[in-house]
């Protein structure tokens, strides 16, 4: 059995004391002090409008320049921090470099306002015609100044900046620390065992019945010994998300997330409508899936990752590797050398231990190098998993050409080319399968439609809900448990047995506490990579001719543009139906297979 590989940083910085990373923070805290100075030299601020001139221009040029190489230096620094701390939180030195970097990065949150009001006051296209910089970044910028209708006066962002290095960003990272470092005792058929969280979620897609029981009691039995923390750091962040949010003129919660993701509100509410209307059909195959596992009626939560109970088992690093290298290599072009480049310089690091964060990302390193983390659990999702997070790192390769100003993702855009990658996966293996294999095939991807579908809407009941109860006052740790549940019964209704529902779904994603409605994003991408694949398959050369470039453009331009590129109207409640009628012929191939045996 093959070594799971470990990420390695090295060659960028020896480690998180040698002098070469220490000149480069301290080159950071220079460069942001000089930028600061930058910004007030040339008066980068709400000014009086006016029609811009040379001088703006210049000054234009200047700043953005500035602007991008610092953001280019702290996204290396920072990630470089971020390596070792995701992976050992008990690292007592990443965690005090990394909230160095947050009191630097509060310093920058500012200057990117100040940037938003000044290029409000004299025009981004206006700008454009007087700077080549401000036409290389007329995109962003033009997002900048709309940015600035939603901005508290100067003086306010500024101290907000400080503030949440102390505020929400701690109770973050406090979330992040307690959760990657909780344990619980799990009665193993070979006896009881102390395993990290998450090794212990991984145990979800365990072949065997007795092991996935186990590890789900063990959650019940160790969240609550958390949960106070967590619902503490739930209550300050939505808190504050619900003070900052009202003071910068937003009608409501969801709005900054709709505008951080490009996406307007009629695309979302068309998505909506057509993920309100699927859900009779997870249901229905939920349903099936139990009756597969035995079950009379609705399915156990114990089950809901579970590998059916004649599927082949325990998927090896080295064949869940292979199964995305076949897929990748069918697409061809850059692709499909990606999975042996990240391996050869080892920019992954798959194997659970205690003091890693759990889930899975995947972030932007140097150039167009890319840091995947993955917790593997040696199984066909956990092979799906890796070639989602490839698929980011495919896009981040994509980027690589484009300034940090021209490759800020929106969320539900940066899923694209995850989803995309995850559908060849998928498809790759349903060409071939038949019988067993293929309802085991299908099996394991209406596991994740599932989650990305309908465990999103419960997340999205959930969170909208506690926006508006926090309004009022703060939530105990019962309440945010009744809330969850709510939620889980609205989402998975009659197909999941409401017995066995997870009550501490809200301590466990971190996705609450790092972000605001983070979740919706994944429905969109998985429909809208859907929808694109679709294309693809119409048409496959004359897609591979225009996707690298659609990639590298995700960061300057809405979703409607993006989807219009391709034909596609995302307005249209029609084209979601008809992603989600993707996925429901994919529950009828599963229950007609199903009946068959």
């Amino acid at each position: 059995m093959s070594t799971l590989p470990r990420w390695d940083v090295s060659d960028v910085f020896p480690s998180l004391t040698d002098r070469s990373f220490v000149t480069a923070l301290e080159q950071l805290g220079a460069d942001t002090a000089r930028l600061e100075a930058l910004f007030d030299e040339h008066d980068i601020r709400a000014v009086a409008p006016r029609t811009p001139d040379a001088a703006d221009g210049a000054a234009a040029d200047t700043v953005i320049t500035a602007f991008n190489a610092l953001l280019t230096d702290d996204n290396t620094v920072s990630a470089f921090v971020y390596a070792h701390l995701s992976t050992d939180s008990y690292d007592d030195e990443a965690q005090g470099l990394a909230s160095q970097l947050s009191v630097l990065d509060a310093r920058v949150g500012p200057l990117r306002a100040r940037l938003a009001d000044w290029t409000a006051s004299l025009g981004a296209d206006e700008l454009a015609t007087v700077s080549p910089q401000a036409a290389e970044h007329l995109a962003p910028l033009r997002r900048l100044a709309v940015r600035s209708e939603h901005q508290m006066p100067e003086a306010l962002e500024g101290l907000y900046a400080e503030l949440s290095t102390t505020g929400a960003g701690a109770w973050e990272r406090l979330h992040a620390d307690i959760t990657s470092q909780l344990t619980a005792q799990v009665a193993l058929p070979g006896g009881m065992q102390r395993l990290p969280m998450a090794a212990i979620r991984g145990l979800a897609t365990s072949g065997d019945p007795s092991v996935r029981r186990a590890a789900y009691d063990a959650e019940l039995e160790a969240w609550p010994t958390v949960s106070v923390a967590c619902a503490a750091a739930m209550n300050a962040i939505k808190g504050e998300a619900n003070v900052v949010n009202r003071r910068r003129g937003w009608a409501n919660p969801l709005e900054p997330s709709l505008f951080a993701n490009s996406v307007s509100r009629p695309t979302f509410e068309a998505m909506r409508r057509a993920v309100q209307t699927s859900l009779p059909g997870f249901r229905s195959w939920m349903r099936t899936k139990a009756m597969l596992h035995g079950h009379d009626g609705a399915l156990p939560w114990p089950d809901l990752f579970a590998p059916l109970p004649f599927d082949a088992g325990a998927v090896s690093w080295d064949d869940g590797m292979g199964v995305v290298r076949e897929a990748f290599a069918e697409f061809g072009g850059e692709l499909a050398g990606l999975p042996d480049r990240a391996l050869r310089e080892r920019w992954i690091d798959a194997e659970p231990r205690d003091g890693k964060r759990g889930g899975a990302f995947c972030m932007s390193f140097v150039g167009d190098r890319s840091l995947v983390f993955l917790n593997w659990s040696a199984s066909s999702e956990s092979a799906q998993t890796t070639a989602h997070e490839l698929g980011h790192a495919y896009h981040n390769v994509q980027l690589g050409g484009r300034t940090p100003l021209q490759r800020m993702l929106p969320m539900a855009l940066a899923e694209t080319a995850s989803i995309f990658c995850e559908t060849l996966v998928v498809d790759t293996g349903l060409q071939r399968a038949t019988g067993d294999a293929r309802l085991a095939l299908l099996d394991v991807d209406l596991i994740g439609s599932c989650q990305v579908v309908v465990d999103i809407e419960s997340r999205f009941l959930f969170e909208s809900e506690l926006f508006a109860r926090r309004q009022r006052r703060t939530l105990g740790v019962s309440e945010l448990n009744e809330m969850m549940l709510e939620a889980q019964h609205a989402a998975y209704g009659d197909g999941l047995d409401q017995s066995t529902a997870h009550p501490y779904m809200w301590a466990v994603k971190p996705h609450y506490y790092g972000s605001h409605f983070y979740n919706w994003p994944y429905t969109y991408g998985l429909l809208f990579g859907l929808g694109l694949f679709a294309v693809y398959r119409q048409d496959p050369e004359r897609f591979r001719a225009g996707y690298d470039d659609l990639l590298s453009r995700a960061g300057m331009a809405s979703a409607e543009e993006l989807g219009a590129s391709f034909g596609l109207d995302v307005t249209d409640e029609s084209f979601w139906q008809a992603s989600l009628d993707v996925i429901a012929a994919r529950i009828a191939d599963y229950q007609a297979l199903a009946a068959a045996r």
